[in-house]
């Protein structure tokens, strides 16, 4: 069972993004014979029909995973990346598109958890029906709590195996998201300093919006300025007249693995070629790692 909420903006360019270095993120977490948990503070439904009416009504697919779907030359984290989405899709053809947590899923061994968030009552049904299709193995393996992930982070944290990756990507349709999403960082890097937290945040004509990541840049980590951060941002075309629209979209990561800035240098040019729609398509890239 899909649901439909999402899927007018499933699979377009911020998905992209956000999943693609979510994958590179849970990867990294993988590599290391320990068990870790992935957290997702607003997980959604999990997984998304792109053949219905609700996505056909606005295509935005097309213009994200479906540009990458037949590609051949595609860098290898987003080879990785598709390579993902085409296992939920065994048929071949590109009809549904996974959400985060179905990702992590996909990527996460035996001894790993998910916690998984989601306030919204449609959504979090949809998400535990989907998970409950999965089996026992994977229901013993993850929690999904029916409440706010802004809140509810701090009561998990930290982790008994002291390694979690935690996404944060609201729908900031409430402006006070952005605030709460740098306050919920705060909090987990006040409980659990050696975590890895990635936001996600649409690039709209909205001061918010601007000041996200600078407000992030001033997170601190006892008492001192955080020393390991990555952020990347893609915009896709020049913002349209009058200040309504997604023109693109940002991550910023904490605590990122320390490959991922090298890896964007070569991925974020790609996508500008491969996803940019007018001659405002540009991306950003910047880190500090010590």
């Amino acid at each position: 069972m899909f649901s439909y909420r999402h899927a007018f903006h499933a699979g377009n360019h911020a998905d992209v993004l956000k999943h693609f270095i979510a994958v590179e993120c849970i990867d990294y977490m993988r590599q290391k014979d320990v068990a870790f948990w992935y957290i997702d503070t607003h997980a959604g439904a999990g997984g998304y029909a792109l053949d219905s009416k609700w996505a056909d009504k606005t295509g935005e697919f097309e213009t994200g995973i479906g540009r990458l779907w037949a590609r051949d030359d595609l860098p290898p984290a987003l080879a990785d990346y598709v390579t993902l989405v085409r296992e939920f899709n065994p048929d071949g053809k590109l009809r549904y598109y996974p959400g985060s947590p179905y990702f992590a899923l996909q990527l996460l061994g035996d001894r790993d958890r998910l916690r998984l968030f989601e306030m919204h009552p449609t959504e979090q049904e949809v998400l535990r029906e989907n998970f409950e299709a999965q089996g026992r193995e994977v229901a013993r393996r993850t929690m999904i709590f029916g409440a706010d992930g802004f809140a509810g982070l701090k009561t998990i944290l930290p982790p008994a195996s002291r390694r979690a990756f935690t996404l944060i990507d609201p729908s900031y349709e409430d402006k006070r998201d952005y605030t709460r999403a740098t306050q919920t960082v705060q909090e987990g890097l006040d409980r659990f300093p050696t975590g890895m937290y990635a936001v996600w945040y649409p690039l709209v004509q909205r001061r918010e919006a601007a000041q996200l990541p600078e407000r992030m840049k001033r997170l601190t980590i006892n008492g001192q300025p955080i020393k390991n951060w990555v952020h990347a941002a893609l915009t896709v075309c020049n913002p349209v007249p009058g200040g309504l629209g997604l023109h693109g979209s940002g991550m910023f990561i904490v605590n990122p693995p320390y490959m991922l800035q090298d890896t964007l240098k070569t991925t974020l040019p790609y996508l500008v070629k491969t996803l940019g729609q007018d001659k405002g398509a540009q991306f950003l890239l910047e880190g500090r790692q010590n």
